[in-house]
This record gives structure tokens, C-alpha cells and sequence, in this order.
């Protein structure tokens, strides 16, 4: 899955994409590059972001959502708001990202089951500006999974399929570096629940802890390239679906190296 964020503030390419020209551009590359999907989003989701309204979210999206359905780009809208979901895929998206697994708009539910379209459900505890304050858990592996139990529950009883639903564990949304490093490693219990996994690891900050320099300083967004390949390749050798990033060639190339070599399996699996 190929980020494309339409937005002046995601935390590593705010701004960048804002032209409708600029942005069909990149995601052409993108899927050329061999991403599956591109995932279209116009509010950040970063922590600490302030939200817009549906009307620039619909407004951000919608142009180039039509202008890569034209052009035959498989697409998922980025969206925890249900209008905004179903603006898009009447233009031409065929999956459903929701960062808040549907807490966020409870009517996100209903627009996904008529639709019958594939629903991504993330681990979500609260919106960007208390992102932080909630990332308490006694066991995040345990009680992620019981609160995506909820959510598949929710999912399920609302009329979307079971085959339709894909789970994100959420790293980096109300879950500090050794929440998500425990998720990483407890990968297995997130895949017992029964669905595919979609992974996402890109740029995060946590990766910039990890590789900061002698100061203390986190890695900068950009140069975090080598750690997005090697988390998002684990996170497939553990069973993972699919994993979303920024940069696609990269990960293109090391699927490859891991196809060849037989597809080793991380614990057996």
C-alpha cells in the first residue's frame, strides 16, 4: 500500500502533494513502482494534528481520487468519516482505510457494508490530539487485540462480511516505541484473530529513536528508509498481509531477496 497524503501537515510529506498535478504524479510512480494499492488521505493523522472538516477533506481527495481512477490506479481512501468515505468511492476507490476501526463516525459502518467493499479496521484509543495521553495499557498485545475484537464485532454485526475486514494494530497511534517494538514481536497474537494483518511502520517516530545519533537527536523522517524496509519485511515473514509505506521501490526490492530465498518464516509460521 502506497501513502499519498493531500495534506499541508502529515508529519513527513505534509504539503508536498497539495497540487492535484504533483500528487496523481507520485502516485502513478508509486503504483509503477509496484504498490498494490495507494491509499489516499487528506486530514494527518500525525500526533498532535488538529482536524479539518469533511467539506476539505471531500475537497483535498476527490480530484485526484478521479483523475488515478481514470488512469486505472487501484486506490483506498484514508478516512475515519463516513461521507468522506462514500464521496470516494463513488469516484472510484475500492477499499476503506479507517484509521479508528469506526469509533470515530459510527455511520462509517453502514457505508462500508453497502458498499461491500474491503474495510480496513485500526487499533484507535482517540483522535491526534490525545494520541499520547492514552497510550496506557497493562499488556498493549492483549488489550489491542480485545479492543479489535470489539471492532470486528461492531464490523460484522453491521453487515461487513468477515472476508472483508483487514486489521491494523495501530503502531505509532496511542502507543509509545516499547508498545509498538511488543507488537512487533507478538505479531502472531494480532494474525490467531483471524484476519489479515496490514502493517505500518513508515517514517515513524519510533524508528527515528531507535537510529538516532549520539546526541539523542531522532533519525529524520526521510533517512528512516533502511528501518521501514527491515520492520515492514519482518512484519510480512511473520504473516502480515500487507504493510503500507512511503516508498515502495525499496520494499519491492526486498520481497523479492525474500521470495527467492523461499520465503523463510519468522517463528516457524
Amino acid at each position: 500500500m502506497g501513502v499519498l497524503n493531500v495534506t499541508p501537515d502529515s508529519f513527513s510529506d505534509g504539503g508536498r502533494f497539495l497540487d492535484r498535478a504533483d500528487a496523481v504524479a507520485h502516485a502513478t510512480e508509486l503504483w509503477q513502482q509496484g504498490a498494490d494499492v495507494i491509499d489516499v488521505g487528506g486530514e494527518s493523522t500525525r500526533p498532535g494534528a488538529d482536524r479539518v472538516d469533511a467539506a476539505t477533506e471531500t475537497a483535498r481527495v476527490l480530484p485526484v481520487i478521479r483523475d488515478l481512477a481514470a488512469a486505472g490506479v487501484p486506490m483506498s481512501v484514508d478516512t475515519s468519516r463516513a461521507e468522506v468515505a462514500a464521496a470516494a468511492l463513488s469516484a472510484g476507490v475500492s477499499v476503506v482505510n479507517d484509521v479508528s476501526g469506526g469509533l470515530a463516525d459510527p455511520a462509517m459502518v453502514k457505508v462500508v457494508a453497502d458498499a461491500g467493499c474491503p474495510y480496513v479496521i485500526m487499533h484507535w484509543r482517540g483522535h491526534s490530539r490525545r494520541m499520547a495521553e492514552l497510550a496506557r495499557y497493562d499488556d498493549v498485545v492483549a488489550e489491542v487485540c480485545a479492543e479489535l475484537r470489539e471492532r470486528v464485532d461492531d464490523a460484522l454485526t453491521a453487515g461487513i462480511a468477515a472476508d472483508k475486514i483487514i486489521l491494523d494494530p495501530g503502531l505509532g497511534f496511542a502507543k509509545t516505541a516499547a508498545h509498538n517494538w511488543a507488537l512487533t514481536q507478538r505479531l502472531s497474537e494480532v494474525l490467531a484473530l483471524g484476519f489479515p494483518v496490514l502493517i505500518g511502520t513508515s517514517r515513524k517516530r519510533y524508528l527515528g529513536e531507535l537510529l538516532a545519533d549520539p546526541s539523542g537527536s531522532p533519525r529524520p523522517e526521510l533517512d528512516r528508509e533502511a528501518a521501514v524496509v527491515a520492520t515492514s519485511l519482518l512484519a510480512v515473514a511473520a504473516g502480515a498481509w500487507g504493510v503500507r509505506v512511503h516508498e515502495v521501490r525499496g520494499i519491492r526490492d526486498a520481497l523479492a531477496v525474500w521470495h527467492a530465498s523461499g520465503r523463510p518464516r519468522i517463528g516457524g509460521s
